[in-house]
């Protein structure tokens, strides 16, 4: 641990910030064998690019996250200029009046290289690029590969064969969907191991980034009072729901490929049931974490139809705009697609532990809302004293949107009666946090590039208001105009804002270490804004934390629960139900649940305490 003296020694470089840190909260010694790290966008004119990775790279490189030396490198068969992909990128990338100057630097490091993907000879010209950039045959490289499936095998090949760092380390991103069935997964995985070392291979899954989802495992292993309650003599059944508003948004032709079970189902709620479920690891080392979740993935027994029941959306006659349409209506989607939309699974976890208790995964698309949580339903209160008013606890993780955790629980309603009624601990993060968005009512904070204008004249709440509406998409002018403060007022404030996030993107999702009293500081200055699952993890990659990434056995795991339901399916083209656009999905869903142990009171009503 560095001391105190040594960490004030001010000022630092970002390249240095950011080595303190990692080395505080990785411990990770082989950052020292480069200072200069390439990023290679395989696949830089796709979508997932141009709207998630070249936008999270600015992020990153704007709030000084990344090593000073850091080079981008896109690859892709389009003959693109980086100038076009800086025009694609802009309208996902968030930019600030005054952050143009740093824009400008961000894209002074990028470069871009079209070839094929099956082409050695576009890898050696690739290869060369690297090595001609600025300290580039020393470079640590990391390749990320933004592509279709059908692909990888020639990248990877041809990363291996002509492009790889001899003295620098070299790490892969490899996108989902890891195949299709376990077959596909084993042949994959089995030709990436033949490339590259485990401790090379990063299978993201964003969910894993999510805030909430790595809060999971200190809910349960930070607090003493959840231990005793954790298990199947407490818990009646564990509820992990993915919910989307909207359907496929003329993407059916790519969505009807996979499903909403491969989709959603078999990654990012099993995930999720792995952090619920798992037994305490010896530690918050990658391997220590990712040990436990096989563990528990080796317990679940392959889904039984008879616990699955699916759907399809059909339009809703009297919605408006898309709502109005069903899957089949989009003209990407093969005429008479029995693919499913909606999906509900009870899986059981065969262990001492959860012996008995489901697992109910929930997902789909043109629901009711946009909603992502965990669940737990305890069971009956023995002996009831009450004549049958007391409804169960639950304990509630939301993921999105709106993160925060919450416990219904039973209590005296106020006035003469000895009643008893349905309240909350509530934990929203929004409001919890709420202090750490406060914004200075002066103007001596400095801000990079800037000059700032005083706020003091607003109030808290117009303040706070201008965040809000900012984080909600609006512009700088509309902003101004709707609440009646000038534009360069606005952007102070906003800017102002920004500077209190810049040290959101902590890479704090690994192994948590003791961190100096420099360090806490940073880490305490910031706002209530989260930072992207893309940014924890692309930072996570460049730290060497795998604890947030799936390993090949886990991998293994999940598709060998899935894979003869998903062939069942496909072989007999079982139909899906239809439900209405907006709705919760079928009735029979609710039906499955309820017969397997989930009671749905339906009498309570959260009442925001901010707001009284």
């Amino acid at each position: 641990m560095l001391s105190i003296e040594k960490m004030s020694a001010l000022p630092l470089s970002r390249s240095e910030v950011f080595g303190e840190l990692r080395k505080e909260l990785y411990e990770d010694e082989e950052f020292h064998q480069s200072d200069v790290h390439i990023f290679i966008i395989m696949g830089a004119s796709g979508d997932l690019a141009k709207k998630k990775i070249y936008p999270t790279l600015w992020w990153l490189f704007r709030d000084g996250l990344l090593p000073e030396q850091t080079y981008f490198v896109g690859f892709a068969r389009s003959d693109l200029t980086v100038d076009a992909i800086r025009q694609a990128c802009l309208p996902h990338m968030k930019v600030a009046d005054t952050e143009a100057d740093r824009l400008s630097v961000f894209f002074s490091r990028n470069s871009y290289i079209s070839g094929k993907y099956g082409d050695e000879a576009a890898f050696s010209k690739l290869h060369s690029h690297l090595l001609s950039l600025p300290g580039g045959a020393d470079a640590n490289r990391l390749f990320y590969l933004a592509l279709p499936p059908t692909v990888y095998h020639d990248v990877t090949k041809n990363i291996r064969h002509h492009c790889m760092s001899i003295k620098g380390w070299n790490r892969v991103i490899v996108e989902k969907p890891f195949g299709r069935d376990l077959q596909s997964s084993e042949e994959l995985s089995n030709h990436l191991s033949s490339l590259f070392t485990e401790d090379q291979i990063y299978r993201i899954d964003h969910y894993l980034g999510k805030e909430m989802v790595q809060n999971l495992m200190v809910l349960r292993f930070g607090n003493r009072i959840f231990g005793p309650i954790w298990n199947r003599d407490s818990v009646a059944c564990v509820v992990l729901t993915f919910k989307e508003p909207f359907g496929t948004q003329g993407r059916g032709g790519y969505f009807d490929d996979f499903g909403i079970i491969r989709d959603v189902m078999q990654n990012h709620l099993l995930q999720m049931l792995c952090l619920v479920a798992m037994e305490k690891p010896a530690s918050t080392s990658s391997d220590d974490v990712r040990d436990e979740k096989v563990k528990v993935l080796k317990c679940i027994a392959p889904v039984s139809p008879s616990d699955v029941v699916l759907g399809q959306y059909v339009g809703d006659p009297e919605g408006e705009g898309e709502a109005k349409l069903g899957y089949l209506d989009d003209p990407t989607v093969p005429k008479g697609s029995t693919q499913a939309t909606f999906a509900t699974a009870v899986l059981y976890v065969r262990n001492e532990r959860w012996d008995g208790v489901p697992f109910i995964l929930r997902c789909g698309k043109a629901l009711n809302e946009r909603k992502a949580e965990v669940r737990l339903q305890f069971t009956d209160v023995p002996g009831d004293i009450f004549s049958g008013q007391c409804r169960r606890n639950e304990l509630v993780v939301r993921v999105q949107p709106n993160e925060a955790i919450y416990a219904k629980m039973m209590s005296k309603k106020p006035g003469v009666y000895f009643s008893p009624e349905e309240t909350e601990l509530d934990l929203t993060y929004r409001s919890r946090y709420r202090y750490k968005r406060h914004l200075p009512t002066t103007s001596n904070t400095h801000t990079p590039n800037s000059t700032m204008v005083k706020t003091k004249e607003l109030s808290e709440d117009t303040r706070n208001r201008i965040v809000d509406l900012h984080q909600a998409g609006k512009t700088e002018s509309a902003i101004g105009k709707q609440l009646d403060v000038k534009k360069s007022t606005v952007g102070a404030i906003i800017r102002k804002w920004k500077t209190y996030k810049t040290t959101t993107n902590l890479p704090r999702s690994g192994a948590p270490r003791k961190i100096s009293a420099r360090g806490v500081k940073m880490i305490t200055r910031t706002d209530v804004k989260l930072p992207d699952a893309y940014e924890r993890l692309i930072l996570d990659v460049f730290c060497g934390s795998q604890m947030h990434f799936v390993r090949s056995d886990e991998l293994r795991e999940a598709w060998r629960i899935f894979t003869p339901l998903l062939h069942q399916i496909e072989k007999e083209k079982i139909p899906p139900i239809k439900y209405k656009y907006g709705s919760r999905g079928p009735s029979e869903a609710d039906e499955l649940v309820q017969k397997v142990g989930f009671r749905y009171e339906g009498t309570y009503r959260w009442v925001n305490p901010h707001k009284l």
